[in-house]
């Protein structure tokens, strides 16, 4: 694993990106000095850009949200999210049709046009997840109580976003993935959709492919990401290169500050996570 001074260095190796989006665009109120440029640089060379998040909510409302931080719709393709997939599966009806939901209402359009009503959790035929209901000040043991009655029924729950925290500006914020983890310790089952579970990625091969208007090679596809257990492991997993982001989640361990990690440092992280990836840099610059 080496430390890169930016994209370009790797540019030519690839034909598209499969780019994480929190964490190496932005940090959840400002994009990142650089990012835009730099996914601009590689679209202008040819390659493709899939934006892929674990959003817990459709990709359509994003490119308002992203304009707003500073990143324009003409350095990428596409957005695939976690949410996507999961919408999806609520329309399936595979679980039925009453959901007890925990989450923020900033994520209800997930359930537009899947025909699948919000009940409390005594009704309910399985749970879906997408964050704390205020999680701003709510973490996985605010819900220990609770969990321990619905896995003693038995429900399913789905969890539509399987990061565990997310930066907020300078701060730390608990995700969907801290709470199905608890879940799952206490017992229950739980489905995630998006990074590093499988399914996803193929979603994304389908979306490159239709961008590029033939496959492309895995090997000819590089994804960024600054998530060692989610970006990184989901692109080990699915056979495909991965380029790790020092300076979002995993920052401290890597270096003295954000914008200075150290070689050996970020090695034990990743070695840490049973892990690999091509290269590494701070921030996603050209």
């Amino acid at each position: 694993m080496t430390l890169l001074s930016g994209l370009s260095v790797l540019a030519d190796d690839y034909d598209a990106l499969l780019c994480d989006v929190w964490g190496v665009l932005h940090n959840g109120r400002v994009a990142y000095p650089g990012v835009a440029d730099a996914l601009g640089r590689f679209r202008a060379k040819g390659g493709h850009v899939l934006l892929l998040s674990n959003a817990p909510r459709p990709s359509d409302a994003l490119p308002v949200m992203f304009r707003q931080m500073g990143i324009p719709e003409d350095v990428y393709d596409g957005i695939l999210t976690s949410g996507d997939a999961t919408k999806s599966f609520l329309a399936s009806h595979e679980l039925g049709t009453r959901c007890y939901h925990i989450g923020p209402e900033r994520d209800l359009p997930l359930f537009d046009g899947t025909k699948v009503e919000r009940v409390g959790e005594a009704s309910a035929d399985f749970i879906l997840v997408t964050g704390p209901f205020d999680d701003e000040v709510e973490g996985p043991e605010d819900y220990r109580a609770s969990f321990e009655q619905l896995t003693a029924r038995a429900l399913p729950l789905i969890c539509a976003n399987p990061d565990i925290v997310v930066e907020r500006g300078d701060r730390h914020i608990y995700c969907a993935g801290a709470l199905a983890k608890l879940y799952g310790e206490l017992g229950g089952k739980v489905i995630y959709f998006g990074k590093p579970h499988g399914p996803v990625y193929g979603i994304a091969r389908q979306r490159l492919a239709a961008f590029a208007g033939a496959a492309i090679p895995d090997s000819r596809i590089l994804a960024v990401g600054d998530g060692p257990l989610t970006d990184i492991k989901g692109a080990n997993d699915t056979g495909i290169d991965a380029l790790f982001i020092t300076g979002g989640i995993a920052a401290a361990d890597c270096g003295p500050s954000p914008e200075s990690p150290e070689e050996d440092r970020v090695s034990h992280v990743l070695t840490r996570a049973g892990v690999r990836a091509v290269g590494a840099m701070p921030r996603l610059v050209w």
